[in-house]
């Protein structure tokens, strides 16, 4: 069916119609009354007749939703009309109404027929009551006929295009929400990889590195209570560092380590803390000149460092290491060596007895330096020891700006 969804436009014109309707049918039965003629009695009650057939169609339901109800109620309106005609002459105005519920309400090919029937029925009853017929007669009814088609399909061709924006809108409209759900689990997914790769290098390496202080302790008692309680104190500020690194990691601030110092002094501490708590000799060494860094550079190569670091006194069995800083220009490095076991670059390192598999490691280190444009490369071979670089590019700040840190 040709039926056009209800709204307000659509509403408003079915009102105007239903006016149009009322206003030709009184219009014909007050001529009807007032001239008084032989049949002005019967046109009146043709017009009320076909009002009352007219009004019945809006009530019914299934006149909208079925065309076998719509061609019945019209051709119930129709007869009223055809008699109404036959009785007077001004019975023909109602036929411009008539053609557009018929285009309406029946399928296209049948509507075209109705209304060229309607069309000629206007024109055979307008010429019998002239008693005459000539192009007057037929210019009327045939005009409004054809202003009916053209407004009813240009109305439908309007309709049909708001119909395919409005799909189109919906189809935006869902690709946007399907777009955004991706881009928040996108995002999900890499802060979950950030999480893990911040607790891997923090965390996990202090917990490392506390139970190594603890299984050190253990060692050293009953014989060397002084060295147990001095690996115990070792222990005890490991765990300060990590709990400050856990607030921190929550309140997602830079590391402590970087608070009120610069990259090159959290990584001296770094080497000294290292030096303090295990048993490896850790140097720390400035080349080039120090320039701002962005606060997210600082710590991408303090994770590296730590990481690297940790790596080494668990599986290296390293005497010696050295954590290099050096600002080249158009990059800056932080170069890890150490003068341990060594291992082959295409597999990981065995990890040495006693410690714990380890878990993200390397993986994490090149996605950290990737994330910010840099390199990181590895440069080992068994018994060899191991030498790790981070390089991340520089722009050329000319001072302190916002993401840097003096």
């Amino acid at each position: 069916m040709n039926a056009i969804a209800p709204v307000p436009t659509t509403r408003a014109l079915a009102w105007c119609l239903h006016l149009l309707v009322a206003g030709l049918l009184a219009l014909a039965a007050g001529r009807a009354a007032a001239g008084g003629g032989p049949h002005a009695g019967g046109a009146v009650a043709a017009a009320a007749v076909c009002g009352l057939a007219y009004a019945a169609g809006p009530a019914l339901p299934r006149v909208e939703r079925s065309r076998r109800a719509a061609a019945l109620w019209l051709a119930a309106v129709g007869a009223a009309w055809l008699a109404l005609l036959a009785l007077s002459a001004d019975g023909v105005w109602v036929a411009f109404p008539l053609y557009f519920l018929q285009l309406h309400l029946l399928p296209r090919r049948t509507g075209l027929a109705a209304v060229a029937a309607t069309a000629a029925a206007a024109v055979g009853g307008f010429a019998a009551h002239r008693g005459s017929f000539d192009a007057a007669t037929a210019i009327g009814p045939a005009l409004g006929a054809a202003v009916a088609v053209a407004v009813v399909r240009g109305y439908q061709a309007l309709y049909r295009e708001s119909e395919r924006r409005r799909r189109l809108i919906e189809e935006l409209t869902a690709t946007r929400a399907d777009l955004a759900a991706a881009q928040h689990t996108a995002g999900v997914l890499a802060e979950r990889e950030r999480l893990a790769r911040e607790i891997h290098d923090t965390l996990a390496q202090g917990l490392s590195s506390i139970q190594l202080l603890l299984r050190a302790a253990e060692r050293a008692l009953p014989g060397a209570p002084q060295d147990a309680a001095r690996h115990i104190g070792q222990a005890r500020r490991a765990a300060a560092d990590n709990l400050a690194e856990a607030r921190r990691l929550v309140a997602a601030l830079a590391p402590p380590a970087l608070e009120g110092a610069t990259l090159a002094g959290a990584l001296e501490r770094l080497c000294a803390t290292t030096g303090a708590r295990h048993r490896i000799a850790t140097r720390f060494r400035l080349t080039g000149e120090p320039v701002p860094l962005p606060t997210a550079h600082e710590v991408a190569l303090l994770r590296i460092a730590q990481s690297a670091l940790a790596n080494t006194v668990r599986h290296s069995g390293a005497a010696t290491a050295e954590v290099a800083l050096g600002y080249r220009g158009d990059h800056v490095a932080v170069e890890i060596t150490d003068d341990g076991r060594g291992f082959a670059p295409g597999r990981l390192p065995v990890p040495a007895p006693g410690a714990e598999a380890g878990g993200f490691g390397l993986a994490a280190m090149r996605a950290r330096a990737g994330a910010l444009g840099g390199t990181l490369t590895v440069d080992s071979a068994p018994g060899r020891g191991t030498a790790l670089t981070a390089r991340l590019p520089l722009g050329r700040p000319s001072g302190p700006g916002p993401g840097t840190r003096p």
